[in-house]
């Protein structure tokens, strides 16, 4: 069928395997709907005949795809576009640092063996130029990279926490960069952790002036390429303390408010309110960005603006435009909503001084995430932080407006319908085209990666079979109608290995749920580490039980839970159903749901007792927590993240997938057992953590070993 091999030529699915031995059709709407976000017409026969010709005849002429990856432990000439030129072939490389390669594909009946080719290839993104015998020319990107990441070199345990929902007694109203370091510090000397992994630090939609709050959540950005400025330590600014006279007078105020936000979330049972919070420090910010900066301080800043250039420049200028026209770019003066247009430089240049206060903002941001990864590392942490990329954007932000071409048009990311949700998702986030990726050389990807990894010893990846494939929803239709669009994983995977080489740093990828055959195999090969979650990992192909300890991988980060799954302490009683069950949530009968909850804890916790890990037997919440760790402490995981509020008893998951205003998501700070909020200062002082995390110490194995604390602790 011509749509079919129209669709299969630009890596558009026309089915889908939702589970083993199962194949779902497509309809030829959203096949014809993500062709034509692709910019291809098969709208009818007619338009599809001339489609499928133009492009089998562009496939068959060129001779270089956009985009060529060459890993760095294997001749140059054995990629797969150069190994398939004509012979004869004239090929020329200019390597990024100036380097010149140039050779000849030998002709076909030349009568020594062709040559392997050049071989060491430094990593980088170079310039790739062919000229063939008959005349045609062709140049493309061509990245090396190194085949595989690294991977941990010994044994690390970290705590998993959502920023936002740690307070201190410094902190105004949510968590911060300030709590961020200190919560490294203290694990790492303490506590002897190796990484704090958090969530997505990326900018947030501003809210309107008047009208509902923004988005709260951080995984669905205005851009990941930035990070948000609500995370700073404003009073950690070095130009704060030359704050004199009235507006020192108006921080001062500034910082009473913030405190009473503090503790009406500590003290009086509030939600966190991360637009309270950011009008506040927006304000103070405001003040500091009218103190002059010394000579070293401006000519820092300088080096961050020519660093940074022209990416930075727009988003600000998104920014900036926003505080005028509103926080969704679709709704602007129609000459606006081009990021190039000269109405928008005119803008630019009329707001010249708030596009500065961006980026002074991303500047101020991105000097404190340094910080915290430096303490994180002089605090002997291996890895130090562990940064989130979400999978998409907002699709009225700043990444959608200045890289709209790198955008499908009226396109969303989603899930087909499964065995958890019958209706799919919809996750309201615009996809990338992985043509113009291509064309670009992945320019935008590189650009993100490399950003969130300036101040990282890792990178969590969100989602990342997205890597391979993502499920495209034409805008306006239900989940159910939309299709799979393939990007090229090999060219994804050498730009995350080559960034992640240049920082020195890991690279994790959250591949819960339904994975495609050979993603996994393909991740572990280039040493992405996975994602395991001890609920989740039975012997699915056989008994259906939990999986023993020695059949783990050892490639991944284990865990009992996430931010998006219930507490361990919710787990073990059975909380979680309840809730679901008043939100509306299941979609079985709620005692069928209660039966698989307490079957699935009651194998858990006979396996730990047969392996002598819960020497008390089952009763003790707190005994059967440590218990299940101890279990993950036993599987051959080179990374286990603690879900920071499960060392206290939290029971209130910080996000509830298919709820919105039902649960307070992404708005709850950690709590002890009985609901009461827990700062940082009762952490370092909570002997239920001490207790906890004493599992990771080395030898400890005693019950009296394990609830030691240090002097002064208290109950929490």
């Amino acid at each position: 069928m011509a749509l079919s091999r129209l669709a299969a030529s630009y890596g558009v699915a026309t089915s889908y395997s939702p589970s083993l031995g199962r194949t779902v059709p497509v309809s030829d709407a959203a096949v014809v709907a993500a062709l034509a976000a692709l910019g291809v017409d098969a709208s009818g026969p007619e338009a599809i005949r001339a489609a499928l010709a133009a492009r089998e005849a562009h496939l068959a002429e060129r001779l270089l795809p956009p985009t060529v990856v060459a890993w760095t432990d294997e001749p140059l000439s054995e990629a797969a576009p150069l190994a398939g030129l004509p012979r004869g072939t004239r090929v020329r490389v200019e390597a990024e640092r100036g380097e010149v390669i140039e050779w000849t594909v030998p002709p076909a009946d030349a009568a020594a063996p062709a040559p392997e080719g050049p071989a060491g290839l430094p990593p980088g993104v170079h310039l790739l130029l062919v000229r063939s015998p008959d005349g045609r020319r062709a140049e493309a990107h061509l990245i090396a990279a190194p085949r595989r990441i690294k991977t941990p070199p010994r044994r690390t345990h970290g705590l998993l926490v959502q920023l936002y929902s740690l307070l201190s007694r410094d902190s105004w109203g949510m968590g911060d960069l300030g709590d961020l370091a200190e919560l490294a510090a203290w694990s790492g000397h303490a506590l002897n952790a190796g990484f704090v992994q958090v969530n997505p630090l990326h900018a947030a939609v501003p809210s309107p002036p008047e009208g509902p709050g923004g988005d709260p959540s951080p995984y669905r950005p205005s851009s990941r390429r930035f990070p948000d400025p609500v995370h700073l330590r404003v009073e950690a600014v070095p130009e704060f303390a030359r704050l004199t006279g009235e507006a020192r007078d108006r921080a001062d105020a500034l910082r009473r408010r913030a405190g009473g936000l503090r503790e009406g979330v500590l003290r009086e049972g509030r939600l966190i309110d991360r637009d309270a919070v950011w009008a506040l420090k927006r304000e103070a910010l405001e003040l500091l960005h009218e103190v002059p900066l010394g000579p070293g301080r401006r000519a820092d800043y300088h080096a961050f603006l020519a660093e940074q250039g022209a990416a930075l420049e727009a988003h600000a200028t998104w920014y900036a435009l926003a505080e005028v026209h509103g926080p969704d770019w679709h709704s602007w003066p129609a000459a606006l909503r081009d990021p190039s247009s000269p109405a928008t430089a005119r803008a630019r240049r009329e707001l010249m001084d708030r596009v500065d206060f961006h980026c002074r903002l991303a500047w101020l941001t991105d000097a404190q995430l340094s910080a915290a990864q430096r303490t994180a590392r002089d605090a002997g942490m291996d890895i130090g932080l562990v940064h989130d990329l979400a999978v998409g954007v907002h699709p009225g932000g700043a990444d959608a407006w200045a890289q709209q071409d790198h955008f499908a048009p009226r396109m969303t990311v989603g899930a087909p319908p499964d065995a958890f949700n019958a209706r799919g998702q919809d996750w309201g986030l615009p996809p990338w085209r992985p043509d113009r990726l291509a064309e670009s050389g992945y320019a935008p990807y590189r650009a993100l990666v490399r950003g969130l990894l300036r101040h990282a010893g890792a990178l969590r990846i969100d989602h990342v079979m997205g890597l391979f494939r993502l499920w495209w929803v034409p805008e306006g239709r239900e989940p159910t109608e939309g299709t799979y669009v393939h990007y090229d994983a090999e060219a994804m995977l050498a730009v995350l290995a080559l960034e992640a080489d240049r920082a020195d740093a890991l690279v994790i990828g959250e591949d819960l749920g339904t994975v495609e055959p050979g993603v996994r195999e393909a991740l572990r090969e280039h040493g992405v580490l996975g994602t395991s979650v001890l609920w989740f990992e039975r012997d699915w192909a056989g008994t259906g039980r939990p999986l023993p300890a020695e059949a783990w991988r050892a490639d991944c980060v284990a865990t009992a839970t996430t931010h998006d799954l219930p507490p361990t302490a919710a787990r073990l009683t059975g909380e979680h159903v309840q809730l679901r069950h008043e939100l509306g949530l299941l979609t079985r009968p709620l005692a069928e749901e209660r039966a698989e909850a307490a079957l699935d804890v009651r194998e858990w916790l006979g396996l730990l007792c047969r392996l002598g890990m819960l020497p008390g037997g089952t009763g003790c919440e707190e005994d059967e927590i440590r218990a299940l760790h101890r279990f993950l402490l036993a599987t051959p995981a080179r990374m286990i993240g603690v879900w920071l509020p499960d060392a206290v008893g939290d029971r209130r998951p910080q996000n509830l997938p298919g709820t919105w205003d039902q649960y307070p998501n992404w708005r709850l700070p950690v709590a002890d057992a009985a609901g009461r909020p827990v700062t940082l200062e009762d952490l370092a002082a909570s002997p239920r953590l001490h207790a906890f995390m004493a599992v990771f110490r080395e030898g400890a194995q005693s019950d009296d070993t394990a609830r030691t604390a240090p002097p002064g602790a208290r109950p929490v």
